[in-house]
């Protein structure tokens, strides 16, 4: 087992980060982004966490890995053509539902779709264009398909947080490189460089282990053990690298005038979707059975 992206990957994630960044959605159409070319989940975390580097306002993860595998297995067409398909949370929650043709409700077994609908509603990142959504008919009553769609949206959450994480610290890194105090970059304190340090250290660890998860959903292999631990930790580093990325940057980093406030914004809200404390729960249960 080798969790490392490979050049194939890296490829690919690399192809789409000027799309992702530009929000050009039909370039990524034309790409065939959201085509169902065959990859797996392995393969995709990279243009995951490019989305997440990119912090779209686009409902593009839940389109391509979470709505697009679970349409095409179904043999529905709602997923070719480019249409954007949100993915409804806790009580109908959806981001970006207000920006979409279609949205997605998972519940227990049960897969819902309706046409995208309801007010938009007030969320601490208001790129988000959220809304709640309730009315949607039954699209499959399948367990193991709703299962495979959940676990694919919490390994999006994961990757997107791992990708909002990274560049945050690359905001931070270029920041406090120009930054001067006392005649000398603030980037070259040592108490800076701790901070950055233990952003890294808590990204680092967190990645390999999203691509552990998306091994273990491919293979069917503890997958939703896998899942919880990814998004735990991913959370984590995110949380961690927005927080010294706001001490690191100062007064600045305060500021919607300055382009930080955009991810680590979107680093919270995507935490609060991720819903880590149910997470740790199901694992430390999870554990616990183990060593009965």
């Amino acid at each position: 087992m080798r969790f490392a992206p490979t050049d194939e990957q890296l490829a690919l994630a690399d192809a789409v980060r000027a799309p992702l960044a530009a929000g050009d959605w039909d370039a990524l159409v034309a790409m065939d982004v959201f085509a169902d070319l065959g990859l797996t989940a392995t393969d995709f975390v990279g243009v995951l966490e490019a989305a997440g580097y990119a912090a779209i306002d686009a409902p593009f993860s839940a389109t391509a890995f979470v709505a697009g595998p679970l349409l095409a297995a179904l043999g529905d067409p709602r997923g070719n053509g480019g249409s954007r398909i949100a993915l409804a949370g806790p009580g109908g929650l959806t981001p970006f539902g207000a920006k979409a043709d279609w949205i997605l409700h998972l519940d227990g077994d049960v897969a819902r779709i309706g046409a995208a609908a309801g007010a938009l509603v007030s969320t601490v990142d208001p790129h988000l264009d959220a809304v709640v959504s309730t009315g949607a008919d039954i699209l499959t009553e399948d367990p193991g398909l709703v299962r495979a769609a959940r676990r694919r949206a919490g390994l999006a959450l994961a990757a997107e947080l791992v990708g909002l994480g990274r560049r945050m610290l690359d905001l931070t890194v270029a920041y406090v490189g120009q930054r001067h105090q006392f005649a000398a970059p603030v980037g070259s304190f040592q108490a800076v460089k701790h901070h950055l340090a233990d952003a890294l250290l808590g990204l680092e660890f967190a990645a390999p282990e999203v691509l552990a998860a998306a091994w273990a959903v491919e293979h069917d292999v503890d997958a939703d053990r896998a899942v919880d631990a990814a998004v735990v930790l991913a959370a984590e580093a995110a949380h961690d690298a927005g927080r010294h990325a706001v001490q690191c940057h100062g007064a600045i980093g305060y500021t919607v005038e300055y382009e930080l406030h955009r991810y680590l914004k979107r680093a919270w809200a995507l935490e609060s979707l991720a819903d880590t404390g149910t997470r740790l729960d199901r694992l430390a249960t999870s554990l616990l059975e183990d060593v009965q």
